[in-house]
């Protein structure tokens, strides 16, 4: 191993999920994502190990943010579409969570994503922005966009709908 090498190694930790999970049976959707945010609950694993947080919540609407890091490089150069992919349907599915009672739960059931320019690793800070366009009892419709912090320019946008589900 050359010293290249080691320094583009990336170990990655993460906290207990436990107690965000026993959370998520007595707080509502709204009191989990704002304890998660403040860090009085641990963040998801999958939050830690692709490097983004929650910087705002409120009632049905929620933003993420994310550094662009070399180890989210596609054979292009550019962000993996799976990893814009994956901050929508977090901001969508964090944002549908902030609409939930004590215990409730939803899965996404479908997801539609337009990639609208590249994000290069080193590059601005990517907001991902989620939002509840309309809640019904069954089915939610959520909609995300990706913009580039420095610029404002829209680097992806999704559309989702989410299926709730029966409390545990």
């Amino acid at each position: 191993m050359t010293a290249v090498d080691a320094e583009r190694m990336r170990s990655v930790a993460w906290d207990d999920p436990a107690p965000m999970v026993d959370a998520a049976a007595r707080l509502t959707g709204i009191e989990l994502m704002r304890a998660i945010k403040d860090g009085d609950l641990p963040a998801p694993p999958v939050a830690r190990l692709l490097g983004f947080g929650i910087d705002r919540v409120d009632e049905g609407s929620v933003v993420f943010s994310m550094d662009p890091l070399e180890a989210h490089q596609n054979p292009l150069g550019s962000v993996h579409g799976g990893i814009i992919s994956t901050l929508l349907d977090s901001a969508m599915g964090c944002a549908v969570h902030t609409t939930l009672p004590a215990g409730g739960m939803y899965t996404t059931l479908e997801l539609k994503v337009n990639f609208l320019r590249p994000s290069f690793a080193g590059g601005a800070r990517l907001l991902a922005a989620g939002t509840v366009i309309h809640r019904g009892s069954t089915a939610v419709l959520a909609e995300a966009t990706i913009t580039d912090a420095a610029t404002g320019k829209k680097i992806a946008h999704a559309t989702s709908t989410c299926l709730i589900l029966q409390p545990r």
